[in-house]
Order: C-alpha cells, then sequence, then structure tokens
C-alpha cells in the first residue's frame, strides 16, 4: 500500500506523556502518512476486560468499541474512518489491582498484525522508561531496573525525573541522532532480558514479555 493511501491509528493509555511521545517520533522520523493519536484513557487490563473477559476477541470490533466508550461527539467520528494499521501503546503496569500475566500474555499473543486486529507495543514498565537515561547514550542502562516496591509506592516516576538528562523530557532525544541511540539501547536491553545473542534479530514482543514476567515472578518471590 502507498504512503498515499495509508492513514495510521495509534491508541496510547495516556493522553500527555504517552501522545507527546508519539507525536516527536513520528515528527523525528518524517512519518509523511496521516495518523491519529488516540488517548484510551485507563490501563491495558481495563482493555482486557473489554474484549476479551467472557468474549472471542475476534468478534469484536475494536474501532466500534473506542467509538462507543468516547464521550466526546466529534471524537467518535475519528473512529468511523478506515484505517490501514492500528498500533496499541500501552503500559505493562504490573502494580496495577487488575494486572495478571495471563491477562497480558493473552493479549501480546492476539493483537500481532497492525493491518489486522492491531499490534501491542508495551512499555516497561510505563512510559516514562523511554526517558529514563542519565546520558545519551547511557552505559548503565541495561542495568537499570525499576522494583515492585518503587512501582506500588508510586515514586518510580520521580525516579525517572530525577535520573533523566536535564530533569526535562521535552529537552530528550530532541534529534533523529539521539532518538536513534536511546532506540538501539533499548533493543540492546531486550536481547539482553532474552538473552538473544544474535545481532541480527529483535526480540518480538511476547519474547520480552515472557523475559520481564519471568523477572517479576523472581520479584514477587523476594518480597
Amino acid at each position: 500500500m502507498s504512503d498515499s493511501k495509508r492513514k495510521i491509528l495509534v491508541l496510547v493509555e495516556g493522553a500527555r506523556t504517552d501522545a507527546r511521545l508519539m507525536k516527536h517520533l513520528l515528527v523525528i522520523y518524517n512519518i509523511d502518512v496521516k495518523y491519529e493519536i488516540v488517548s484510551y484513557g485507563t490501563n491495558i487490563y481495563t482493555l482486557y476486560g473489554e474484549m476479551f473477559d467472557e468474549n472471542d476477541p475476534s468478534t469484536i470490533d475494536l474501532l466500534q468499541l473506542l467509538k462507543e466508550r468516547e464521550p466526546d461527539p466529534v471524537k467518535k467520528l475519528i473512529f468511523d474512518d478506515a484505517y490501514s494499521d492500528i498500533l496499541l501503546i500501552f503500559d505493562f503496569e504490573p502494580h496495577a489491582n487488575d494486572f495478571s500475566p495471563d491477562k497480558i500474555r493473552r493479549m501480546a499473543e492476539y493483537f500481532v498484525e497492525s493491518s489486522d486486529m492491531g499490534k501491542l507495543y508495551l512499555n516497561y514498565p510505563m512510559v516514562e522508561a523511554f526517558y529514563h537515561m542519565l546520558t545519551i547514550p547511557d552505559e548503565q542502562y541495561n542495568n537499570r531496573f525499576v522494583t515492585l516496591e518503587e512501582l506500588r509506592a508510586g515514586s518510580y516516576k520521580m525516579r525517572v525525573h530525577r535520573e533523566n538528562r536535564n530533569h526535562d523530557y521535552t529537552k530528550f532525544a530532541i534529534n533523529r541522532s539521539e532518538c536513534n541511540i536511546v532506540i538501539q539501547q533499548n533493543i540492546d536491553k531486550a536481547r539482553n532480558l532474552t538473552q538473544e545473542e544474535s545481532i541480527s534479530d529483535i526480540p518480538n514482543q511476547v519474547q520480552i514479555l515472557t523475559a520481564q514476567l519471568t523477572y517479576l515472578m523472581q520479584a514477587f518471590f523476594h518480597t
């Protein structure tokens, strides 16, 4: 499909940090296609309840579901359009009351194709992790983790602000070169987590999720 005919729906969790980051990346990489960035307004486990809990997700029209839950009549019109691709960008949030490994695994295994049911991308543990670098590049990035205690206490976002270059998200990864470095460091960290040794392969979402859940279960046993 030519770029002139493509239109992407980007469904993000939050209206501020999430939406701003996606718009920034689309501009930085000069993604010259039409797109809509829409905030879902709550966590991924709510989406699980609406699509998967006692339902066959393949029978649910995601656009219709989003339209029905959108209170703004003008924004409802967004979901009447046809989209060549749908991207879902959500936080992992293992501290959420409605979190469960089975829920998030089922969603990662379902949302695998952007041109069909949609493709899911997860932020570990949340979108702020993109900014959790003291420098660009950051030699300590692969060794930087967040604990369940931090997430439960709600202190992780404050930690990121302290440990973010310039302590200002708007001054972080301000050009394509810096974004390339941040993205490459995340790929390298994913390889490290999944023990993927091949530099030609990028771990997929299910591989990364499996590794993250393994670390999470180990943390549960030590709390």
